[in-house]
């Protein structure tokens, strides 16, 4: 369970705090669905840039947004689909698109869901704590957006082999940047940090979304009804919804996957990850260039006996796709074999985990023999803008795109894509999953052994969590009130 202890000093300062900013909070009701934001919010948007450092951005955290960058209000859920003829298969693929929230990521929604039950309950306090926020690159940025709105001290921990974009934004935003060693595959670096600033004797508090049950509630509550109200607009009456496929990362965008199982209960999960780091494929190590999904552990918040397959992917695919899809050479080519030019034109709403994402979605479709009108789901976590610099390397390592390397790796990448490294889970398969969690999360990250199995045995353990929403959305209104600022905003 969430702790929602209230802590009445530490409340009283955070709501001074918010007051200062001019803070209200969006609840999450709001942001599954932005048509209950207050008019004159929703018309004060109208004023302000998508990714501008002001609070009413908070009100825009949401898959609802206008797709633009300034000014937009509030629509349907944001998707995009992709056609047979770029996919190879018959089934409908479609993508949530997570370009349209603020700082371009949806993270920013897993980070204030992990931040606002502490803001609101005085856990957290904005005044005197610094905000540490662990991660393999969107989260922290999340977090230090988040921080920067509350006028905190915030620290982000992300690898030093992270793209460029990720360090320049957050040179701007983050009151500190810690680079851990390694890439997006050394996750263990990242928590030996944060232990290091434990016992340092600062005044910290350390959102981590590998545990933070706030990252899984808030993409149980709206990314999944996101999907659900997704597909209730599109699934045509001769159809069916099949399943949900996503990498791991931290395992929070997962738990959409549980919403849409208890309103559909013959659909399926797929967790993915890169065939050159196998840990829940073959309990592997390694290293890999998908950027953001983290791995060599099993997430605290990965409801792993929910899990129906693993997919694994080669991240020289993933790499070679990025040019495909974004060098004009690549786009050209596309085009000339019939994919529409619409979709051509947008496939730079996919980031190197969005293009992981969609390959898992292929591979789902390929393995269950999908047909026409079978539906498929998956999200793009962040898209192109944050990887130009990665286009840039690859231009000088192998020179430019050409005509021939296009055809190859569509051939190679898309089309040619197999049910190789995939396996459709057993009972025991998920148990020895969940088992990994033992290592990382027990031995060393200070979890009981009761809590874990708890997990394992208990349904109640996942559906309570699940059921703090109300709480929480209580909470929040409360907060509000006491800042005071709502009814003149």
């Amino acid at each position: 369970m969430i702790d929602l202890t209230v802590q009445d000093g530490r409340l009283e300062r955070a709501a001074e705090r918010a007051r200062e900013r001019g803070i209200v909070i969006p609840t999450f009701e709001q942001m599954r669905d932005p048509s209950r934001i207050p008019a004159p919010i929703r018309a004060r948007l109208k004023t302000v840039g998508l990714w501008d450092l002001d609070p009413l951005n908070l009100f825009r955290i949401s898959w609802k947004n206008e797709p633009r960058g300034s000014g937009g209000g509030f629509g349907r859920v944001n998707a995009l689909e992709f056609p047979p003829s770029l996919t190879g298969v018959d089934a409908r693929i479609l993508a949530l698109v997570g370009k349209w929230f603020p700082t371009g990521a949806h993270k920013v929604g897993a980070a204030f869901g992990c931040l606002v039950p502490r803001l609101v309950t005085g856990q957290f306090d904005p005044t005197r704590q610094k905000a540490v926020w662990p991660s393999t690159g969107n989260y922290c940025r999340g977090g230090a957006y988040d921080s920067a709105l509350l006028g905190c001290q915030s620290i982000a921990i992300l690898p030093e082999g992270m793209s460029k974009e990720r360090f320049e934004w957050l040179a701007g935003i983050a009151g500190e940047v810690i680079k851990t060693p390694g890439s997006e595959s050394n996750v263990k670096e990242i928590f030996d940090k944060t232990w290091e600033l434990r016992r340092s004797g600062e005044d910290l508090m350390i959102f981590n979304q590998f545990e933070e049950f706030g990252n899984y509630l808030w993409h149980y509550n709206v990314t999944g009804n996101a999907m659900a109200e997704l597909i209730e607009r599109e699934l045509e009456p001769s159809g069916s919804f099949r399943g949900v496929a996503l990498t791991t990362g931290s395992a929070g965008t997962l738990a959409c996957g549980d919403l849409l199982k208890q309103h559909f209960p013959t659909s399926k999960i797929a967790a993915g990850e890169a065939a050159q780091c196998p840990t829940l494929l073959e309990n592997g190590f390694g290293a890999h260039r998908i950027e953001g999904i983290g791995d060599k552990h099993v997430p605290w918040i990965h409801n792993v006996k929910n899990t129906d397959l693993v997919i694994d992917l080669d991240d020289n695919g993933i790499v070679a796709l990025a040019r495909l899809f974004n060098e004009p050479v690549g786009k050209t080519y596309l085009a000339g074999r019939g994919v529409p030019e619409r979709t051509v034109e947008q496939l730079d709403l996919l980031g190197f985990s969005g293009i992981a994402n969609l390959s898992m979605a292929i591979k789902f479709a390929k393995y269950y023999e999908l047909g026409p009108g079978e539906l498929v789901l998956t999200v793009l976590t962040d898209s192109m803008d944050l990887y130009q610099s990665r286009l840039e390397e690859m231009r000088a390592e192998y020179g430019e795109y050409s005509e021939s390397q296009a055809a190859a790796d569509d051939a190679r990448y898309l089309h040619g894509l197999t049910t190789e490294g995939l396996l459709e889970l057993r009972y025991t398969d998920r148990r020895r999953i969940h088992n990994l969690k033992y290592f990382t999360w027990v031995e060393q990250q200070g979890r009981t052994h009761s809590e874990l199995v708890a997990q394992w045995v208990d349904p109640s353990y996942w559906t309570e969590i699940q059921g703090q929403v109300a709480a929480i959305d209580e909470q929040i209104q409360a907060f509000n009130e006491r800042v005071g600022l709502l009814e003149a905003v």
